[in-house]
């Protein structure tokens, strides 16, 4: 498989599973009682309101180059954050876990859908490269956005999931860091935080589409 063709792939892939996510969010938060998201326009699928100018063109397009150049193994990026406003909730900090754990958990549903349907597919003889490279990637990047959104990190959804166990003293202290979202994000891929999360993403990949799956889409062999 080309790099053209791969990389216009994982694009594509990586927009099927970072708008669900957003708008997992939104969804969650109005049906809990704030209009917020669903006043910005945010709970829809069409990707234009979600983009980013950093976390949906930059970094994937900087991936991208480091991944032709460098043999970095995955593209990765991010939407726009859906807003929300935790007072119109009953309970704000329990309000937040719930919405906080929405995004990574409708990733998840949508890696299990895509590895799914994957294997249907091989079991109705479908071999098309492509068509499998693809619903490998959704598979694949659905569980490292999963699995890189739940690190206790501000701004990362494991950091609202985290503040909601501590003291509320600490839980203030500890989202403070949240202003500094870019850098701190920027820090962990620096550091190797997103290689540790792509290989735990990646081995689950593996487990739900089976190696013969993975050779056949020329994703990984």
């Amino acid at each position: 498989m080309t790099d053209l063709i791969y990389s216009l792939l994982a694009l594509g892939a990586l927009f099927v599973c970072v708008i669900p996510h957003e708008v997992a969010h939104g969804y969650v938060a109005w049906k809990l009682g704030d209009p917020t998201a669903k006043a910005a326009g945010r709970l829809t699928l069409n990707p234009l309101p979600h983009l980013d100018p950093v976390g949906s063109f930059l970094l994937p397009l900087t991936l991208l180059v480091l991944r032709r150049f460098a043999g970095f193994p995955i593209v990765f990026g991010w939407a726009k954050p859906v807003p929300v406003n935790p007072f119109y909730f009953r309970d704000p900090w329990g309000g937040m876990l719930y919405v906080s754990l929405a995004g990574p958990a409708t990733n998840v549903g949508m890696g299990l859908l895509a590895a799914g349907i994957g294997r249907g597919l091989l079991a109705l003889g479908v071999t098309n490269a492509y068509v499998l490279a693809f619903l490998a990637l959704i598979v694949l990047l659905s569980f490292v956005l999963a699995l890189f959104n739940l690190l206790p990190v501000p701004p990362l959804d494991g950091s609202k999931v985290l503040a909601y166990f501590l003291p509320v003293r600490l839980r203030i202290a500890f989202l403070r860091w949240e202003q500094f979202g870019i850098l701190v994000v920027a820090a962990l891929v620096l550091l190797g935080a997103l290689g540790i999360v792509f290989q735990g993403a990646e081995a689950i990949a593996f487990r739900l589409l089976g190696i013969r799956w993975a050779l056949l889409s020329g994703l990984w062999g």
